[in-house]
């Protein structure tokens, strides 16, 4: 095993770097690729070729299956990993274990390394996805430790006791006419496992999942991605991977030591290999993979291991600031296989003339959502006071009040974002204060926010795609829910748009783009977060149309918003805050005259001679 440098850097050229959904789904016929493939090499040791080629596509293979499974995780949902040593270990450890101490048939022995490795990986990220600042740098340097810990342990206990594991007299099954032919069969095997296991997340759920992880995450849990679940379902698949391999490399290497195993080299070296052949494609870690080991072995023997890993320091650099993206997006620039995907070219031409259809008449008056003595405070900083606040079905209910007033924070508290102090939030008869957001947002509960967020690195196609998928209307597949999406798309005005990127629309377009999502989850409570806010007076009035359409599809909506000719012209009802207190409620026109309201907007009346109020001037911010 080789080591080198690495670090990781965004992806510079978002056009470019298509979204990982639709790019997985131009090559339909991959898994047929794959195994073709590996049939074909499955053949050569019958070539009858010398044992060192044998053992050079071992090293190839086995590198593979490791960067391969780091991606799964970490090259998917953007937690970078430098602990991918331990679940290696862990499975070398237990293979060569269970060999020597127990008499296990070494092919035993591989279906216990990938478990062993799998449950490592569950159990620290049972723990550590809870914590939700443990994310980035602090996560990377988390799971490094965690490499060095296992080390420390497995070198002071009987396991190997700091004198390594010998396996020497271990037989090594004939799968192949040679030992090193059996080492090279079994890592084909577990590299084509892996390719297969990468292809297949990529263009599924669980892989939209990941990639929004990885742009959004908390956009990501309100959209309704189980983002939890989904983290620790890669984990598990990474680490049961890279524990096979570790199974695997146990007899290769005939005699185990800490010191070789527990490094700092293998998780450097799988980053490398990952970022250099793209981390957002399933094949991407094993073109890096193929490049870095021919490029080590090719300087080692030539006497200059020395500088081939300094050769592989140059790549990286180079890679980082040429090809950020890495070498398969890249070429995929260089040689388009067209700007639409075929699934793509069919949504449009079945979609794109569609609007969906007026719901059926909601039943009006009664209450959606009821908020009663909800509370939220910052560190003894008070966002919102015991409110009570009722949305009935089918109503556009405008949500008012100053700047800090706490109007986004009762949207954060009801889409799950936030936890509350105190207080209960009850949609459709189910407490809402203690539901996870993604549950939130299946049971038919959706938002927008201030500054629009959509995933960066998706189109606007699948980022509509991806709120058919995961919302409230739960489309089965991604295909449906690219075909949903582009009704969706029709609906606000964006069809024309359906394969650009976020980055390439203005800030009007990015508000639309919002609806859109929100729509395409079929929500029945819509809350719309100053959607007006930059735009021109045209771009307002057609919003405040869409709104109208929104509420005749059958969703009710909670309008958040500052331009008040907006509010009235669109809200049955407005409900004020202030300071976090609910100050007036009912009719727009009739509350707006309030004179509490005026005062809240506008400030104290002052005329020469009669001062400010006093208690209105010693409040905070005023």
């Amino acid at each position: 095993m080789s080591e080198g440098r690495t670090t990781s850097g965004p992806v510079a050229d978002h056009a470019v770097a298509a979204d990982a959904i639709s790019a997985a789904r131009r090559l339909p016929h991959a898994p047929i690729a794959i195994v073709g493939a590996a049939a074909v090499l499955a053949f050569l040791p019958a070539l009858g070729l010398p044992a060192f080629y044998d053992s050079l596509l071992y090293l190839i293979l086995s590198w593979i299956v490791l960067a391969t499974s780091w991606n799964i995780f970490s090259g998917y949902a953007g937690y970078f990993s430098f602990g991918h040593g331990a679940f290696f270990g862990t499975g070398l450890y237990t293979s060569a274990t269970l060999m020597a101490r127990f008499d296990w048939p070494f092919l035993w022995t591989l279906p216990a390394a990938a478990a062993c490795a799998c449950l490592l990986g569950v159990a620290l990220g049972a723990v550590v996805f809870r914590v939700k600042g443990i994310r980035g740098e602090v996560f990377a340097l988390l799971t490094l430790a965690v490499t060095f810990v296992l080390g420390t342990i497995v070198g002071n206990t009987p396991l190997d006791g700091g004198s390594g594991v010998s396996l020497a007299s271990v037989p090594i099954p004939r799968i192949g006419p040679t030992p090193p032919a059996t080492f090279y069969l079994l890592a084909l095997a577990a590299a084509t496992l892996a390719l297969l296991l990468s292809w297949r997340i990529a263009v599924s759920r669980l892989g939209a999942g990941l990639f929004a992880i990885h742009d959004d995450e908390d956009a990501a849990e309100v959209m309704g991605v189980p983002t939890f679940r989904y983290k620790l379902a890669a984990l598990a698949i990474s680490c049961a991977l890279a524990g096979l391999a570790g199974g695997i490399h146990a007899l290769f290497l005939n005699y185990v030591t800490v010191g070789e195993v527990f490094t700092i080299a293998v998780p450097l070296t799988v980053v490398l290999m990952s970022v250099l052949g793209g981390t957002r494609h399933w094949a991407g870690p094993a073109v890096g993979a193929v490049i870095i080991t021919l490029l080590l072995y090719s300087f080692t023997a030539a006497d200059l291991a020395v500088a081939g890993k300094a050769a592989v320091g140059v790549i990286l650099i180079a890679a980082i600031l040429f090809m950020p993206d890495g070498i398969l997006p890249r070429a995929q620039r260089v040689f388009p296989r067209g700007k639409r995907p075929p699934l793509a070219r069919a949504a449009v031409a079945s979609e794109a003339p569609r609007t969906p259809a007026p719901a059926a008449t909601v039943a009006r008056g009664d209450v959606l959502l009821r908020a009663r003595g909800v509370a939220k405070s910052f560190r003894g900083v008070r966002a919102l006071a015991g409110v009570d606040i009722d949305v009935r079905r089918g109503e556009i209910l405008g949500l008012l009040g100053p700047n800090g007033s706490g109007k986004s924070t009762f949207i954060n508290l009801v889409s799950g974002r936030l936890v509350p102090t105190a207080g209960s939030i009850v949609f459709e008869g189910r407490e809402l204060t203690r539901c996870a957001a993604y549950r939130i947002a299946r049971a038919g509960v959706a938002r927008t926010y201030q500054i629009p967020r959509p995933f960066r690195h998706f189109s606007v196609l699948d980022n509509v795609a991806l709120a058919a998928m995961f919302g409230g209307g739960g489309a089965a597949e991604p295909a449906a829910a690219r075909r949903d999406a582009m009704t969706w798309l029709a609906f606000t005005g964006l069809q024309d748009k359906a394969h650009a990127q976020p980055d390439e629309l203005n800030l009007h377009q990015r508000k639309f783009l919002e609806l859109a999502r929100v729509l395409a989850a079929r929500p029945r409570l819509v809350m719309l977060d100053e959607v007006l806010c930059g735009l021109t007076a045209s771009e307002m009035d057609d919003a405040v149309a869409l709104v109208r359409r929104i509420r005749d599809q059958g969703a009710t909506v909670i309008f958040v918003e500052h331009v008040l000719h907006a509010v009235m012209a669109v809200t049955d009802r407005v409900v004020v805050l202030d300071y976090g207190v609910l100050l007036a409620a009912g009719p727009a026109a009739e509350v707006m005259r309030r004179p509490e309201v005026i005062t809240a907007y506008l400030g104290q009346p002052y005329l020469p001679g009669h001062p400010p109020d006093t208690e209105l001037a010693e409040r905070p911010g005023a």
